[in-house]
């Protein structure tokens, strides 16, 4: 893949940003790149030396697109690319960094690597979630981690139930339910006690946010299905019940209203340099197979 345009975005909330950005803008230079910074990054890092665009016309004529910030900046950007075919490149400026997965002490080589051709390519599912009233679609968003229904404020719990490919699973009550891909099984899921999923397997997980009876465990579905939750019943003590589409939020719901969801049409494709492991990344931001010290208090 020959890239001709690349686009640059910052994580702009950070402090000394500006610096990193130049820093790999020159390097596309050097390689006689067309260099693209993000409308947003720009007026706020004050990078003003190279053209800017707002996302949508980075869309239309870039390459490539490298994500400089935290898992949440990559969303964001995942979302609104995804119907371009725009790859993109993670460079973590945050903590986690499970899809920013690239070191910023190592960004330079990496991207040289590259816009060189030696980079290896995966692909991610995104949800499409919608809110339906009455058989009225209210609204609709894509999602790359999670769609997450929950209840509003600190009252009590939500009844939901849910239908997948029309079929009746079960009814539940709890604090929200998790409906996440693969990318999301290490976000909100996680922390939900969901397990694990490779970014190559086909489903989608159900993770029950604090059930009201333990036995209603996390389930993984086929991801060519369609999942239908129906907000059944919200707690007289509650305040209401939200949907969340990763960062984005849908208020006010209704009892009797549905929330469909389905894998998206379009995928995002990451661009990785070369030995990057999917078990290496669990490894170092889950801390696995870290021994504590043994002393000699310890016999």
């Amino acid at each position: 893949m020959h890239f001709s345009t690349v686009a640059l975005f910052g994580r702009y909330q950070d402090s000394g940003m500006d610096g990193p950005l130049r820093e790999l803008a020159k390097v596309l230079e050097q390689a006689h790149v067309n260099v693209l910074i993000e409308q947003a990054t720009a007026d706020n890092t004050q990078v003003h030396e190279y053209p800017t665009a707002s996302v949508e016309e980075i869309g239309q004529t870039a390459d490539l697109a490298i994500v400089m910030g935290g898992d949440g900046t990559m969303l964001g950007v995942a979302r609104t690319l995804a119907r371009y075919n725009v790859p993109l490149v993670g460079i973590n400026h945050g903590r986690l960094g499970f899809i920013t997965d690239i070191p910023v002490d190592r960004s330079i080589d990496a991207v040289k690597s590259v816009l060189e051709g030696k980079y290896e390519s995966e692909c991610r599912t995104l949800l499409e979630g919608s809110i339906i009233r009455d058989g009225k679609v209210l609204t609709s968003a894509l999602a790359l981690n999670d769609v997450v229904l929950n209840r509003a404020g600190r009252g009590g719990m939500i009844e939901i139930s849910v239908d997948y490919n029309n079929e009746h699973m079960y009814k539940q009550r709890a604090d929200g339910l998790i409906v996440s891909t693969p990318t999301g099984s290490t976000a909100y899921s996680l922390s939900a006690n969901g397990p694990i999923l490779h970014p190559t397997v086909n489903a989608f997980l159900l993770v029950p946010v604090a059930p009201q009876t333990l036995s209603n465990r996390p389930i993984a579905v086929p991801s060519d299905g369609v999942l239908t939750l129906t907000l059944s019943e919200i707690s007289r003590a509650g305040t209401g019940a939200n949907v969340h589409f990763d960062m984005q939020t849908w208020s006010d719901l209704q009892e009797g209203d549905q929330i469909v969801v389905k894998k998206a049409s379009h995928q995002i494709e990451f661009l990785h340099p070369i030995g990057y492991s999917f078990f290496s990344t669990l490894r170092q931001k889950l801390h696995w197979n870290i021994m504590p010290e043994v002393t000699d208090k310890d016999g």
